[in-house]
């Protein structure tokens, strides 16, 4: 069975900078896969590739088995993928209601779209701002409601851009648990996130990107005692 997301050698360039060198990186159906590294070391690049906003000039992705490369980001959306961005991009003047709404009618179960929203705002705890202005809410609220909306059109693959950002140490604990549930009903959860707590806790794989390439991957443990992910990253923290 292929891996729902499949990222093979993918190179960037910007200028004479070597943005992405190679970078390879596998996420798995049920499974959360961490993606680490300093400030500069290539993870949003990977991101605006995998979802097509960005074009590699060597490489491959793959969602589901099929071959996305040349797709735009909202065929790759068709195709099961969604993610949020390390800003947060929320409609400010709706409702966190109306938030969720946009994105479950274009879902598959858009006939639904109201039972889908509904079952959103009780997961994610949302009952009480569910008739707020999404401008009006505390920044770690907000990044719920983005979360919210992304799982709102059914995504087999989901993206998580610094989800935590913003958030308290108890807002974290519950996100980490929520992301569990996630990937416990078979989605591939790929989470670029500084918290290394939340990181270590909840994931599966854990690849360590730095100057563009993939300089480790494996379980939390290993990352944890990895030299060179030591050198690069980890021990600076």
């Amino acid at each position: 069975m292929p891996s729902l997301l499949r990222v093979d050698e993918v190179s960037v360039v910007f200028g004479g900078h070597r943005a992405l060198d190679a970078a390879t990186l596998r996420a798995e159906a049920g499974t959360i896969t961490g993606l680490i590294g300093p400030n500069g070391a290539g993870k949003s690049t990977l991101f605006d590739v995998i979802c097509g906003l960005r074009t590699p000039v060597h490489g491959r992705v793959a969602l589901g088995g099929r071959d996305v490369t040349r797709l735009g980001p909202a065929r790759r959306a068709r195709h099961g993928l969604s993610r949020t961005f390390q800003r947060l991009e929320l409609f400010g003047r709706l409702s966190v209601r109306d938030n969720l709404l946009v994105a479950a009618e274009l879902g598959p179960d858009r006939r639904k779209a109201g039972r889908v929203v509904d079952d959103i705002i009780d997961r994610f705890g949302l009952a009480s701002v569910a008739d707020a202005c999404a401008d009006e809410l505390p920044t770690g609220t907000g990044r719920l409601v983005e979360v919210g909306r992304a799982i709102a059109g059914r995504p087999s693959v989901l993206l998580l851009d610094e989800p935590a950002a913003g958030q308290d140490h108890t807002e974290t604990e519950r996100f980490g648990a929520l992301l569990r549930a996630l990937a416990e009903e078979g989605t591939a959860v790929l989470l670029v996130e500084h918290d290394m707590g939340l990181v270590m806790n909840v994931c599966d794989e854990v690849y360590v990107l730095d100057l563009g390439r993939v300089i480790a991957s494996g379980p939390p443990a290993t990352i944890r005692s990895d030299e060179a992910v030591l050198a690069a990253y980890l021990g600076d923290l």
